[in-house]
């Protein structure tokens, strides 16, 4: 089990990226939402707005928020939208 620092500090840095990717997703009316990072180091998001019904947006999520996260932070270990 992750401890509460540890985890702390990736929300902290999730948000930071997830900040940088948010003028995007705005652009075309959509927007995310962090929800959670597991034990797994799996970031749940939510994808709100036009993003939330969009057919583009597992491409959205996978080639665009995740690979940003990835970056970023090398030990996550993928991005799921809930």
């Amino acid at each position: 089990m992750m401890d509460e620092a540890k985890k702390n500090a990736y929300v902290t840095r999730i948000n930071e990226v997830l900040e940088l990717v948010r003028p995007y997703l705005n652009a075309d009316g959509g927007d995310i939402d962090f929800i959670d990072i597991l034990d797994d180091l799996t970031v749940q998001v939510n994808l709100t707005g036009a993003c939330g019904s969009c057919p583009m947006s597992i491409q959205t999520l996978k080639f665009g928020v995740e690979n940003a996260l990835k970056n970023a932070i090398p030990e996550i270990k993928e991005v799921v939208a809930i």
